[in-house]
Parts: structure tokens; sequence; C-alpha cells
């Protein structure tokens, strides 16, 4: 099943480079959803990990990868790591990973379901916060939708560090990818997609009298 996700849904969508496909296929994505939802698991379309919480279609997960363009030496933060899926795929892409989660329950599973990987250290925390003990990160892959990306996770950046979300715009998520200078950071918008939203990255609201 994760061969065919892959050719069918990543290879058609512009998810060909032969290092992240491979990491893909070397974890098995059913074992991060609840086993009512494991027949599920390469379905192209979120699933539900808890009553707030759910898991990213693959091609959005896989795309965010892509777009980060992940190096072997690079350390990389997972924001909203869930139960750890993208967190399990991106070690096999880095030096290190910090995946961070704010459900303690997800951060729970994602612990257990990582112990095997010695480069990966699970995290709870705010997600607009980062995790400012382990910056600078070469990459920041926020897996999931947002309204804005926080001053918190900018900082913790390197420089020339990359910055992969789907950004909410006039009620669309797009995936985006965010590259730092200096102090300037910009987004260049990759494609829309149904991403997840993710709590804590709402955009304040501006009341006009």
């Amino acid at each position: 099943m994760r061969r065919a996700m892959v050719d069918s849904q990543l290879r058609t969508n512009a998810v060909s480079d032969p290092r992240v496909t491979a990491a893909i296929e070397s974890v098995a994505r059913e074992e991060f959803v609840p086993a009512d939802r494991r027949a599920t698991a390469y379905v192209d379309r979120a699933i539900p990990l808890s009553a707030t919480r759910s898991m990213n279609p693959p091609l959005v997960t896989a795309r965010l990868i892509v777009e980060a363009d992940i190096a072997p030496t690079d350390k990389v933060l997972v924001v909203a790591a869930a139960s750890g899926y993208a967190a399990a795929v991106v070690a096999g892409l880095a030096s290190s990973v910090v995946a961070l989660e704010s459900d303690a329950a997800l951060a729970g599973e994602a612990k257990a379901q990582l112990k095997g990987l010695p480069n990966v250290t699970v995290i709870s925390g705010d997600l607009a916060k980062g995790h400012s003990k382990g910056a600078p990160y070469d990459v920041i892959l926020v897996d999931g939708a947002i309204e804005q990306v926080p001053d918190a996770l900018i900082r913790q950046l390197a420089e020339k560090g990359r910055l992969a979300a789907a950004v909410i715009d006039g009620g669309v998520s797009r995936l985006s990818i965010g590259y730092k200078a200096g102090a300037g950071f910009g987004l260049d918008p990759i494609m829309d997609a149904d991403a997840v939203a993710l709590p804590g990255f709402a955009q304040p609201k501006v009341f006009s009298f």
C-alpha cells in the first residue's frame, strides 16, 4: 500500500525526489493512526487522531518535506508532530529532528512510536512558540495549516533556513516555503491543498469602529 500511495498520489504530484520517496516508503503510516482507521491510512484525506487533531493527507506532508529540501546534515524542527509520522519520515533525511507537539496524549504516542530512532527527540510544548532550546534549525516543518507564521518560529531559523507550512489566506490553505535571510523572511506559495488547520496560529482580530 505504501508503494501504491507513492506511485499514484505522490509521484504524480511532484514528489519524485528519490531520497524523499525512499524515506516515505520506509515508514509504516498505518502505525501512526488509531487501530480502527488503519485501513484508510494511505487514502488521500485527513485522518482523525483525537477529538481536536488530525493527520494531514499524505500528499500535504510529502510536498512540505520536498519543498523544505532537507539535507543529511540539517537540524529540523517538526511543529505539530502529532503521533510522529512526519518526524519519522524526516528522520530518514536529516541529521537530527526535534518533534514538537502540544497535545500531551499525542506527544506520548509519538515518543512510543519514535523511540527506536536515535536522531529524534519528542518535546511537549506550545506549537506557536517552537522550541528555542534546540535552535537554530536549518528547517522548520509545520505539518498543518496556519493563519500566520509566528515571529518565534522565524527567530529559531538558521541563516538561509527554510520553513515549510500550509498558510491560510482568504479561507484557502496554500502549501508555502519561506526563507530567512538576515532580518528578512519571505514566503512563496507552492500549491493549494486541503491541509489540516492547527490550533494556536490565528491572526489577531482587527476591530474597526
